[in-house]
């Protein structure tokens, strides 16, 4: 699933159809792989924190940043639309995907694999070849309620999406919560094992939530929703002490 998110800080509206500055430079994609076997699919809540966090995983490697062998990338894709693709793989396909340079990040049920950027039309075989459709899971059980002491992604409670597309969406929410952090709360999160929850916001929470400053995300509209809306706001204890 393909989602691409407004930038804090970008003068250029990324939902004009016109070019933007963003659309000057090259285009790469985060790609991200779901682990999906058929007789053992993830639940859907833990699929959604742990692209999040594997998000952040990547976003704070030592190879994606500095000298690192990936940080050129990672700046190049950063510099252009923030684009993510959520597919899935089971079987021979997902050891093929683990074979290729990325992580690997672990939940209680899912496992998700991200990867360094990688050129729209540039994709590696092994990894263009696996279905974007097909990432609909369920909750067998219904989530607890959100540990507020740590960062939740709240999910905006008038919107319908796949799962796939919602993993696309918490992983843009944990990544502009990361960047509007302190390298003090930064490297605090990152040895915490980036803690995070992610749960739908009750109708009047979600009204006080996009107005609170906190990082939210709006979505350009190419899959699912309409162009412009609001689909996550990231409340880290942090950002929250800070407004």
């Amino acid at each position: 699933m393909t989602s691409d998110s407004i930038v804090p800080g970008d003068s250029a509206d990324p939902f004009r159809n016109e070019p933007t500055s963003r659309d000057e430079a090259p285009q790469f994609v985060l790609p991200l792989v779901v682990r999906i076997e058929r007789d053992a699919p993830p639940a859907r809540t833990d699929a959604l924190e742990t692209a999040a966090r594997a998000v952040l995983t990547i976003l704070s490697d030592e190879r994606a940043v500095g000298d690192g062998e990936w940080a050129q990338v990672m700046t190049d894709w950063q510099d252009a639309r923030i684009r993510k693709v959520v597919r899935r793989a089971r079987g021979a396909e997902w050891r093929r995907a683990e074979a290729l340079p990325g992580i690997t990040v672990t939940g209680k049920s899912a496992e998700v694999r991200v990867f360094p950027p990688v050129p729209l039309d540039g994709w590696p075989k092994d990894l263009a070849r696996l279905q974007v459709s097909g990432t609909d899971l369920d909750d067998p059980e219904p989530p607890t309620d959100a540990d507020l002491t740590a960062p939740v992604i709240w999910l905006n409670p008038d919107l319908d999406m796949s799962a796939g597309k919602t993993m696309a969406q918490t992983g843009h929410g944990a990544q502009l919560a990361w960047w509007e952090l302190s390298d003090e709360d930064r490297t605090a999160w990152r040895q915490a094992g980036f803690p995070l929850s992610v749960r739908t916001a009750a109708p009047a929470r979600w009204a006080e939530l996009t107005s609170s400053g906190l990082p939210l995300v709006r979505d350009a509209g190419f899959t699912e929703i309409a162009p412009g809306s609001a689909t996550v706001v990231t409340e880290h204890p942090a950002l929250r002490r800070r407004g």
